[in-house]
């Protein structure tokens, strides 16, 4: 097992023990733990009680944060005509097509988020294997695959963050930096988890979250009571 840092263990000192606590004293602590010299992310994570192997059973989607993430995203656009004008106009980072295409397969992916018009899907469609484990595939269900470039580019500028479960049920987050307010982090936090309950599969049976998580990049986590 790898030795905790100095920095960790200091970190987890604050915290007591076998405690449970409230949103607001979480988004405290983990304000508290971040001591890196960058800006951590506060990362959400949240166990479902959803067994995902079945289709009926997962929990996928995307959603605009309030406050956004802290973080800038380079955003690829496929497009043609006069959508690579309306792609550009929107602050799109990278627009085309085949030539953008050629450029993923040859091992570039210098980008956090790739969208496309529907009529790309021929081209995109190729890259599948490639985007696709890298969680950068167009999805019309994520709306990074629409005719309204100029909305999917601004969403995803004022932090727009997917969500999915993984294979054991949990959501793994990211709803902000440390440097954010705690009033921020707290609406970004409180946000998510609404979105999470409304969009719960009927099928799930039980106590639907198990637990929620928050943590900094490099600190503890800090358990929250449901």
């Amino acid at each position: 097992m790898a030795k905790k840092s100095k920095k960790y263990r200091a970190a987890l000192e604050l915290l007591e023990a076998g405690k449970f606590y409230s949103a607001e004293e979480a988004v405290d602590l983990v304000k508290k733990t971040a001591t890196a010299k960058f800006d951590e992310t506060v990362e959400m994570h949240v166990r479902l009680g959803v067994d995902p192997k079945y289709a009926d059973q997962q929990v996928r989607g995307a959603i605009v944060l309030p406050n956004g993430t802290g973080k800038t995203k380079r955003v690829l656009v496929f497009a043609k005509g006069d959508k690579v004008q309306e792609a550009e106009k929107a602050g799109a980072d990278f627009v085309g097509a085949e030539e953008l295409a050629d450029k993923i397969k040859g091992g570039w992916f210098d980008f956090d988020v790739a969208v496309a018009s529907p009529d790309m899907m021929g081209v995109v469609g190729k890259l599948g294997k490639l985007l696709g484990p890298r969680g950068l595939m167009p999805n019309p269900k994520l709306g990074t695959v629409t005719p309204d470039l100029a909305k999917a580019i601004a969403e995803q500028k004022a932090g727009k963050v997917e969500y999915r479960t993984d294979k054991a049920g949990n959501i793994h987050c990211p709803i902000g930096k440390a440097s954010f307010e705690a009033d921020k982090l707290k609406e970004n936090y409180q946000t998510l988890l609404d979105t999470l309950i409304r969009v719960k599969p009927a099928a799930a049976k039980g106590q639907y979250v198990r637990s929620i998580t928050l943590s900094a990049t490099m600190g503890p986590g800090v358990p929250i009571t449901v």
